[in-house]
């Protein structure tokens, strides 16, 4: 069963909904650590509540990136991590990491990338006054939100709704689709790279998962 890392910031609802798939059987994989950037972030109390061991950390406290991100790979390294998914993780991933998780990263972005990456991604097409956004699962690069895409699944955005509702139908969303494409991703990674060099389909994952 492969070992997974997931990185997050904040809430950590994403990580509750990863977490929760393991449980239930439908997701491949040990939830065998969480990376908060974030000391008192909600995310910690999600892990000690499912005895999901974190390693936690300020960036002020360390001279450079690398050298944070050199203690997170002891740290993966140690645990036998497989994969990486990011979850809320405000934070680029350097190369310390890209270069030893080469094509094992993946990150969620609430908005149809390439279409509003960066933050608040949910507010700027909400103030865009676009017709609908969504959610992306890719793969993370060296850029914000850049990497190549997986998955993606169309939000609608109804006129006149307040914002609020709108966040929450996305996070729904969210929770169904980042597990389904992790257990794609970990399960029948060969098949998806062959899929998506054969045809260079960006929705040939999320088709499977509807």
């Amino acid at each position: 069963m492969k070992r997974l890392a997931v990185f997050a910031s904040g809430s950590g609802t994403n990580f509750q909904a990863i977490v929760d798939a393991a449980k239930r059987g439908d997701l491949p994989a040990e939830i065998a650590l969480l990376v908060c950037d974030r000391p008192g972030a909600k995310v910690i109390e999600r892990a000690v509540r499912e005895n999901v061991p974190a390693f936690v950390f300020s960036p002020k406290d360390y001279p450079s990136k690398a050298a944070f991100e050199s203690e997170i790979l002891l740290e993966l390294k140690g645990r036998q991590i497989d994969w990486i998914a990011l979850a809320g993780y405000m934070r680029l991933i350097g190369p310390t990491l890209l270069s030893a998780y080469d094509g094992k990263i993946v990150n969620i972005h609430p908005s149809l990338l390439p279409a509003f990456p960066g933050k608040d991604a949910i507010g700027q097409a909400y103030r865009a006054g676009v017709s609908e956004t969504g959610v992306t699962v890719h793969y993370v690069d060296e850029g914000m939100d850049t990497g190549p895409v997986i998955a993606q699944r169309a939000v609608p955005i109804v006129p006149g709704e307040p914002i609020e509702a709108l966040e929450a139908r996305i996070h729904q969303v969210e929770h169904e689709l980042y597990p389904a494409v992790l257990r794609m991703l970990l399960g029948e990674k060969e098949q998806q790279e062959e899929r998506i060099e054969n045809d260079g389909s960006e929705t040939s994952i999320d088709q499977r998962v509807q």
